[in-house]
């Protein structure tokens, strides 16, 4: 079960050990400035499932193998043309 926090952002400087602790203990906190919301903490565990780290972590373990075994080299602005050429289209 997902449990959510609100706070005021300076909980985060003054209050930081129960902060963590809370995060560690699988709680999200939605931290706010001026009653408004500003940032989510969550711990490194949520964060990677929410982010797919492992497919991630996958996709550029392919990626190694597939450079070791082919001679052709992409430079840095190929890749990403290559990207914003796919993602605007």
């Amino acid at each position: 079960m997902i449990s959510i926090n609100t706070r005021p952002i300076s909980d985060l400087r003054n209050h930081f050990t129960e902060v963590n602790k809370a995060v560690n203990g699988n709680q999200s906190i939605i931290f706010t400035v001026n009653g408004k919301a500003s940032m989510v903490t969550m711990s490194f565990e949520r964060f990677s499932k929410l982010a797919h780290l492992d497919y991630v972590e996958r996709a550029l373990d392919e990626a190694d193998a597939f450079a070791e075994n082919h001679a052709e080299k992409l430079t840095h602005n190929d890749v990403f043309s290559k990207i914003n050429a796919k993602v605007n289209g």
